[in-house]
């Protein structure tokens, strides 16, 4: 009895998840049970598990071939998103072969389909073939991400409908099964996808990202800025003492600024509202900051097809195998590049030479009101062009400088941050709480925050005063390998090696975009000027540029021929440098990509047609054998490049 009342609890449970709820209520009532009586989620495996298939493990093979037979012989217009099942499929039946200890048939079914599913998927084939007993199962990620999460495919109500008129008509319960317990299948109404379609938003871990996933408000514009603007007309001449320091001569240009200031103080509709995540105040010096960053706006160079900017190419000899990653400031001003030894080398660019602080007796006698006492506690005696910071146990893999360039970020192999003072070159403090590497570590524009990401498949939210992340995104089925703030701090974006791109919400912690279209793991990630596109670089050679407003897939641009490891938008948003481990620099034109989008209504279209790359490429620079590790525009738009010399290419 206890057992039967086992088994009818998980039936409930079952139909209660797929939101049945008139044979649900009729269940309850035959069965006389209360609301609270529902299995949990082990119970209903364990029953389920009893039901399994012991039968004739060779119906596998023979109903994959008719499955396979049916798809080919469909009317094209459906063949292509009916194809889209055929991997999951062949991955569960040969899940549930091996559960059910069926080695040689599992065996066989993978090595005669395993070479005709899609290119993107074979290495996940390969991992999977190596699990042959039940017991290798459990913490495997590849078993452990199909049991657990549902195999996404978008589909056309027709092609539904076709798809199990076929399988009753065939009696294929083996793979009805699977189809009813292992798929979600994200319906629309309209005309199949074709070929193109199809390709252009598949080849994630778990299938396509639902349209409900992307149907969340995102908040992509700037942030106002008004604390600026009240205080520009109140220090020219200070405005001018500050000229040294730039690389011209000092000049008056103060009717160009008038109109600079304006458009920044215009309100952006679609920006999030000011108070939505507490950002520090700023100080005096950094006010004095931004007032120097807009004029050096004002000297920016206009680019575009005919307009495209000068490179500088920084190389890094006799580093083959040993540098990691390089950074620049927002300024330009400053680089810091991390190592295999642990060690992290910051080198002033400027002739400005890095200063450090006096010692503390020397400090006692500095007169505190003085109005140039931050100078004055620096000592000149003992600058250099280059410094070395030690502390990690492992490579260090990304650095990041804070906006106000007094602190450096910096992420290692070891699993822990570190936050470095770039006034007395010591570490300060040591974030600890990823428990695998961790691979990038980004701060937020407005400073305070920052994100990191690791092999733990998470990604986390810090605040340079607190020890503890502040939040978690979990969500992710395998290494995040990239992590990004958005240019108004309200969100996080991050790719990942199951190939999906999420856009994560600071403020309550979950994923508002989730962008499948990527055949391979990405590496690195821009938000265009605007805030409204992202630009994601993969090791499938391809950038790829999203609409966050709804979730698209809009264009494609390939052209490389390795990995896209580093990209930037042009401080003016109109050109998209990419730069790939294929030693080439490519240029594209971004500003005639929105043109050509802002002409169609993506809102109505659920499966927009992407554009390829081709048109919009204006110009490719190859190095020698320099494979790029990072691109930067300067607030003058002079691109800078840092790659590493390499003697094997």
């Amino acid at each position: 009895m206890a057992q039967s009342k086992t088994d009818l609890l998980a039936v409930l449970a079952v139909v209660k998840k797929y939101n049945l709820k008139g044979t649900e209520e009729l269940l309850r009532k035959e069965a006389a049970l209360t609301e609270e009586n529902v299995a949990g989620e082990a119970e209903v495996n364990s029953v389920l598990a009893a039901y399994k298939s012991e039968g004739d493990p060779d119906i596998y093979e023979t109903s994959y071939m008719e499955l396979r037979k049916f798809v080919d012989d469909s009317l094209d217009i459906y063949k292509h998103e009916l194809a889209l099942i055929l991997y999951p499929v062949l991955v569960h039946m040969y899940i549930e072969l091996v559960y059910n200890s069926h080695e040689e048939q599992a065996k066989k079914l993978i090595t005669k389909f395993g070479p005709e599913q899609e290119y993107y998927y074979q290495d996940e084939l390969a991992k999977l073939a190596m699990v042959t007993k039940r017991d290798q199962m459990s913490g495997n990620d590849i078993t452990d991400t199909f049991k657990s999460n549902a195999f996404t495919i978008r589909i056309s109500r027709d092609t539904l409908s076709l798809l199990k008129r076929h399988l009753h008509e065939k009696k294929a319960s083996v793979i009805l099964n699977i189809v009813n317990e292992h798929m979600y299948f994200d319906l629309y109404e309209g005309v199949a996808r074709n070929k193109a379609q199809c390709d252009a938003t598949c080849g994630a871990m778990t299938g396509e990202a639902k349209r409900q996933d992307n149907k969340i408000k995102v908040y992509y514009g700037l942030l106002k800025e008004p604390d600026v603007q009240t205080l520009v007309a109140a220090p020219p001449e200070e405005d001018d003492d500050m000229d040294p320091d730039a690389p011209d001569k000092p000049k008056k240009k103060k009717p160009k600024k008038d109109p600079l200031f304006s458009k920044k103080a215009k309100s952006d509709p679609n920006a999030p509202p000011l108070d939505r995540i507490p950002l520090p105040k700023l100080k005096d010096a950094d006010k004095m900051e931004k007032i120097k960053a807009l004029r050096e706006a004002t000297k920016r160079v206009n680019l575009g097809p005919d307009s495209l900017p000068s490179i500088c190419m920084y190389t890094l000899l006799n580093a083959n195998y040993t540098v990691t990653c390089a950074e620049l400031s927002e300024d330009s001003s400053l680089m810091a590049v991390g190592f295999t030894d642990s060690t992290i080398k910051v080198w002033s660019m400027t002739p400005v030479k890095l200063r450090e602080m006096k010692s503390a007796e020397q400090l006692k006698e500095i007169d505190r009101d003085a109005e140039d006492v931050l100078i004055r506690m620096l000592d000149d005696r003992r600058a250099e062009t280059c410094r070395t910071l030690c502390g990690h146990s492992g490579p260090v893999y990304r650095t990041s400088f804070a906006p106000d360039r007094t602190m450096v970020l910096s992420c290692s192999e070891d699993c822990t941050i570190r936050l470095w003072s770039l006034h007395t070159w010591t570490c300060v403090v040591v974030y600890k709480g990823h428990q695998f590497p961790v691979w990038d570590v980004r701060f937020s524009p407005h400073g305070h925050y920052f994100v990191s990401c690791s092999h733990d498949k998470t990604a986390r939210l810090w605040s340079t005063d607190s020890h503890q992340p502040l939040r978690i995104f979990a969500g992710h089925l395998s290494d995040v390998d990239v992590c990004i703030f958005h240019p108004n701090s309200n969100y996080v974006a991050t790719g990942s090696s199951d190939r999906t791109v999420r856009l994560w919400d600071v403020c309550v912690g979950n994923h508002h975009r989730l962008l499948t279209g990527h055949k391979a793991p990405i590496h690195s990630l821009g938000f265009s000027m605007c805030g409204r596109y992202l630009a994601s670089g993969s090791a499938d050679h391809r950038v790829l540029i999203w609409d966050l407003a709804h979730g698209h897939l809009i264009a494609a641009l390939t052209g490389h021929t390795a990995s896209v490891h580093s990209l930037c938008f042009s401080r003016d948003g109109t050109i998209l440098a990419t730069g790939g481990l294929d030693c080439a620099l490519k240029l594209w034109d971004f500003t005639k990509l929105v043109d050509d989008i802002s002409g169609e209504n993506v809102n109505v279209s659920h499966n927009p047609d992407v554009r390829d790359g081709e048109p919009y490429l204006l110009r490719t620079f190859p190095t020698k054998q320099s494979p790029f590790l990072t691109l930067h525009f300067t607030r003058r738009n002079l691109l800078l490049g840092v790659g590493m010399f390499d003697l094997s290419i």
